[in-house]
């Protein structure tokens, strides 16, 4: 069975489409060396290190405009690919073309556009998110990171059980405990950003959903400021709006910029050493479609503070502890706990090794490729 798979974010490694289709596509060539992968990009998009075996195959439309993108999405990708003599087609992210001559598959990481009003975006964007929701109900199959996540597809989408399935992404093999003497990468990290011993961690975005103003505050609430230290990790925003509030302000308002560290942007190769240097990776987004920061800090030995809903519950799982989003203070206690209990805190860390350990690139591969053999004999 040849798969042509949607290869726009191939090059872009630090976006979540970017990583879950290089991971995928490489793990699929290892479980399900019968399939035949095809990676169709855009022009001007090289794809590099495909993985052995797959074949490569570029289009003639450009990118850059939202009119090539769309154009790529809803007409060049499919045309290409059924030329190359593809049976299944896979975008791995949510933009499924509405028409295709051959079975389609789509990823739908979240539906946030659907869910959240802020991030409804403009009305040409809101026409675009409308079109790819059409399109993804005429698919063959739907497929979604997890259980939460595919309960709001049944709701806002209308997809109906029998053409959705969940398979659960996974920390790469790069994340994984070390002891704390025997950790040279954590070492010369620490080194180069200036990092305490011990440390409360935060990386990921900043736009309103993951509610790192409120992680400040509860933080402040909690009188860990002069025993342990917050390190803030990620890209800071430009400037200070509604949509993306500079965690600065909030600290400069709080008085506190004596206790927490502000990192900046963080490379992939270095994300493995700060989640394990950290007495906890606390996470209190609002709304996740899965949430891999999350099972990256478990894989690493680390234990976790997360909100409950969305899909962080069976993220966390038994390695976190979890809290309503609306509760200062129970933010506050569960970071003091952590801080401070270190029966708790190794408690926590050996669950959620474990709990880690139930998710795996192979095991997304297997289900992945056997739901193109559903789409293709459906």
């Amino acid at each position: 069975m040849r798969v042509a798979i949607n290869a726009l974010f191939w090059n872009q490694p630090a976006t979540g489409s970017g990583q879950y289709v290089r991971r995928l596509a490489a793990h699929l060539a290892e479980e399900a060396p019968d399939l035949d992968l095809l990676l169709v990009a855009p022009r001007g998009v090289s794809v590099h290190k495909p993985p052995a075996g797959a074949d490569v195959c570029a289009t003639s439309v450009d990118v850059r405009s939202g009119l090539g993108k769309l154009a790529f999405e809803q007409r060049a990708f499919g045309r290409a690919a059924v030329a190359q003599g593809a049976h299944v087609l896979h975008v791995p992210y949510f933009a499924p073309p509405r028409y295709s001559a051959v079975p389609s598959v789509v990823t739908i990481h979240d539906i946030i556009p659907l869910l959240l009003p802020r991030y409804r975006g403009n009305p040409l964007v809101r026409a675009y998110t409308a079109w790819v929701a059409h399109a993804a109900r005429q698919g063959a199959l739907v497929l979604t990171d997890s259980h939460a996540a595919a309960r709001d597809i049944r709701t806002h989408l209308g997809i109906p059980d029998e053409r959705l399935r969940v398979i659960h992404l996974a920390a790469d093999a790069c994340y994984h405990p070390a002891p704390r003497a025997e950790d040279p990468e954590l070492d010369s990290l620490a080194e180069r950003l200036g990092l305490p011993e011990r440390y409360l961690l935060y990386l990921g975005g900043f736009d309103r959903r993951k509610r790192v103003p409120e992680l400040l505050q509860a933080y402040g609430e909690s009188g860990l400021a002069n025993q342990l230290p917050l390190v803030i990790a990620g890209r800071l925003p430009g400037s200070d709006t509604a949509f993306h509030p500079d965690p600065r302000s909030v600290v400069r308002t709080l008085s506190m910029e004596e206790c927490v560290i502000f990192t900046g942007w963080v490379e992939e190769s270095d994300k493995p050493a700060l989640y394990r240097g950290a007495r906890a990776f606390v996470f209190p987004s609002s709304y996740e479609g899965f949430g891999l920061p999350v099972l990256e800090a478990l894989a690493c030995g680390t234990p976790v503070i997360a909100c409950r809903g969305s899909s962080l519950d069976e993220v966390a799982g038994s390695g976190g502890l979890l809290v309503q989003e609306a509760s200062s203070g129970a933010l506050a206690e569960a970071m003091r706990s952590l801080a401070l209990d270190d029966a708790l805190r190794d408690s926590l860390a050996a669950a959620g090794l474990a709990h880690a350990r139930a998710f795996s690139w192979a095991a997304t591969a297997r289900a992945t490729a056997q739901a193109y053999g559903e789409a293709l004999d459906g």
